[in-house]
């Protein structure tokens, strides 16, 4: 990946970092990533660049978390070796085949010798023809082996997480960057003797009969919920706010599917296991016959990052029209691994929810602008939603596999003031340089006919059930047993500016 060139327009670590002393978590190794179908864009990624920094890349997976695929760039190289080693011997090869091709073509007499060359010794046509003919095979085994050096090579440099900003910290701990809205708590320091409103969204969203996680367990299994009521139209009303934010700061409107191949997932970053073998995506189970006919994997979609990002595989974008900027609503499916807890209890961690996502394709020297654009949508919406928040720069280890560069916003959960200070994440937005387009073969043309890799840039407009239960708890009135309302999302709910009880 050629990721240290001037025109990025932001700086990429070029050195190895001082190393981790902490404990690393292993990312998913190869045997968790699906076969490429033939069907699939054709990944170009710059191994020459990997062969030539393999410092910088295996300290760099150690820096995120990626202890198993530090080893690769050690294991390109050697078969790098191997591979030259190879076409050395192959040029051989073909050069004395080539010889003997010639001298079969300028026979002249049944033996294979030249009439006038009396002074050279007879050989005999067949002999020449059997070592032509165990030439032929050696050279093709030979490319047999050069093409299974060339795969394994591509897919030990396609377990590689792209490189890291120089804006990341390396480690585990966020770097704080500012705060959202005031805090709900009274300071300290504060004569108010009344206690802080502590009530979960379970329990207000139960008190209002606003959620069903009993039915949708029943129905669905844990993980699952009904929206009913006030809070179903409380979702339509956030993804409606959050569009209308993002069109207004130049995002087009597109709905994407649900469903996509397996392998634009993988080429997207996101793997099906991770590295205990734990399922983190839903993958659609395929019939026999559809198996047998080598038919693509489909998986449900864990973002619309996926689906947006696969609108232009394997296609040349104008570089003149860059950047090009969508938002949409989905639902998001994640089998997200781990037991059940105060952690996972309620909306806070689901199987399957609706979120609005913006993603975007820039010129490198643009990405960084486009990202703090992103940035800056989410912080008006959690702002104007009323939300108490904290803007984190993410460390090196909370970085997944695509993105240079990770920056999280988190809401205060009165209810959750026991875990994490009452802190959760609900938006991060991401600049992945090209690692999805050199994977997902998505070319952008020059005005002077040169190709080159756009890079994306994407973030979370809304992720619906956790900002729906941060809206319930930093809402709820205890005395009167009811949710105000933001303003923002009046427009939207049909005259309704608060959530209390049903009357009758």
């Amino acid at each position: 990946m050629a990721l240290n060139r001037p025109i990025l327009g932001f700086s990429l670590r070029t050195r190895p970092s001082p190393r981790l002393r902490t404990q690393k978590r292993l990312s998913s190794s190869s045997a968790s990533t699906p076969s490429r179908p033939s069907i699939a864009p054709k990944p170009t990624i710059d191994i020459k660049h990997i062969r030539q920094n393999p410092e910088l890349h295996a300290q760099n997976c150690l820096d995120r978390n990626y202890g198993a695929q530090a080893s690769h760039p050690l294991k390109i190289i050697a078969l790098f070796d191997e591979w030259k080693a190879l076409q050395q011997r192959g040029r051989s090869f073909r050069e004395k085949n080539n010889s003997l091709r010639t001298k079969l073509s300028h026979s002249k007499t049944f033996s294979g010798r030249d009439v006038a060359d009396e002074s050279s010794p007879a050989e005999d046509k067949g002999t020449i023809l059997e070592e032509a003919r165990v030439l032929k095979q050696q050279i093709g085994e030979i490319e047999a082996q050069e093409e299974a050096l060339t795969t394994t090579i591509e897919d030990l440099a396609l377990e590689l997480p792209n490189l890291t900003s120089t804006e990341t910290p390396i480690g585990n701990t966020p770097c704080l960057i500012e705060y959202i809205n005031e805090h709900p708590d009274p300071p300290p320091s504060s004569s108010s003797s009344s206690l802080p409103n502590s009530r979960s969204h379970v329990h207000i969203a139960s008190a209002l009969e606003l959620i069903d996680f009993s039915a949708a367990a029943l129905t669905s299994g844990w993980g699952f919920y009904y929206l009913k009521n006030g809070a179903a139209l409380l979702e339509h009303a956030l993804v409606s706010y959050a569009l209308s934010t993002a069109m207004a700061h130049g995002f087009t409107p597109i709905t994407p599917p649900s469903l996509t191949y397996s392998h634009i997932s993988t080429a997207c970053g996101f793997r099906p296991r991770d590295a205990g073998g734990e399922q983190q995506v839903y993958s659609i189970a395929q019939s026999a016959a559809d198996a047998q006919k080598g038919k693509p994997e489909l998986s449900l979609a864990g973002t619309a990052e996926i689906p947006f990002a696969g609108m232009h595989a394997a296609a040349e974008l104008d570089a003149a029209a860059l950047p090009l900027r969508v938002v949409g609503a989905s639902r998001c499916y994640r089998a997200e691994a781990g037991g059940r807890g105060v952690d996972t209890k309620g909306l806070y961690r689901v199987h399957e929810f609706t979120k609005v996502e913006m993603f975007a394709w820039a010129r490198p020297t643009d990405a960084p602008a486009l990202f703090d654009t992103m940035v800056a949508v989410q912080m008006q919406i959690l702002r104007e939603l009323g939300l108490h928040c904290r803007v984190l720069e993410q460390p090196s280890a909370d970085l997944g596999a695509s993105a240079v560069r990770k920056r999280d916003i988190e809401a205060f959960f009165p209810g959750r003031r026991e875990r994490d200070g009452g802190w959760g994440e609900v938006t991060s937005a991401s600049i992945c340089t090209d690692y999805q387009t050199r994977r997902l073969a998505t070319r952008m043309r020059e005005v002077d006919g040169r190709l080159g890799w756009p890079y994306t840039v994407n973030g979370t407009a809304v992720a619906v059930p956790r900002v729906l239960a941060a809206l319930l708890e930093n809402g709820w009135d205890e005395e009167r047993e009811c949710v105000r309302l933001p303003e923002c999302l009046w427009p939207w709910m049909h005259g309704i500016r608060e959530i209390g009880k049903k009357r009758g």
